[in-house]
């Protein structure tokens, strides 16, 4: 069932806060931003959080065997030499992908949640595609999902040299 992203702006917001301390606390390097829908005023989310943990490409390693020791390995099969995922025990469903600042998956989720963030046309869209594939299984919600991103990301130059469109860095407000 999807739901407003403002429906769980609060809890969301605690999920990302409590992250954002255990990784410190760890001694995990890198920026942890909120992407995904939920991030995004206006747009429709499954209510997970998604978190994305940007390390400097000489730190992914040691970040991702910090992260390692206090969370579930989750998606192993998508794994790569710039990509690790894992689950986040909070309130809300929430997972952490850990990238090297400037990979093509850090580019990938920083640039498609400023986009849909700073067009209200495509964040219309987005809903629209999401409402659609709702009711399918979750390999073609999933799979629906991943074409439209990969349609508005082939259609938006790359700006900065961070990736990011439109100045932004791509993360909500917490």
């Amino acid at each position: 069932m999807l739901r407003r992203a403002e429906d769980l702006h609060d809890e969301a917001v605690a999920v990302v806060a409590d992250e954002r301390a255990a990784l410190a606390a760890a001694g995990v390097p890198g920026e942890l931003v909120w992407l995904g829908a939920s991030s995004v005023p206006g747009a429709l989310t499954r209510g997970d959080v998604d978190l994305h943990l940007r390390v400097p490409p000489d730190a992914f390693d040691a970040a991702v065997a910090l992260v390692r020791r206090d969370h579930a390995v989750v998606h192993p099969e998508i794994w790569c030499a710039t990509l690790a995922t894992f689950a986040v025990d909070a309130p809300l469903p929430a997972g952490l992908a850990v990238t090297p600042v400037g990979s093509e998956h850090d580019v990938r989720f920083t640039r498609t949640w400023a986009l849909l963030r700073a067009d209200p046309a495509l964040l219309a869209e987005h809903n629209r595609v999401k409402a659609e594939a709702d009711a399918t299984a979750s390999d073609e919600y999933e799979a629906r999902k991943s074409a439209f991103f990969d349609r508005i990301l082939a259609a938006a130059p790359v700006t900065p040299a961070d990736g990011s469109v439109g100045g932004t860095d791509g993360d909500a407000t917490v």
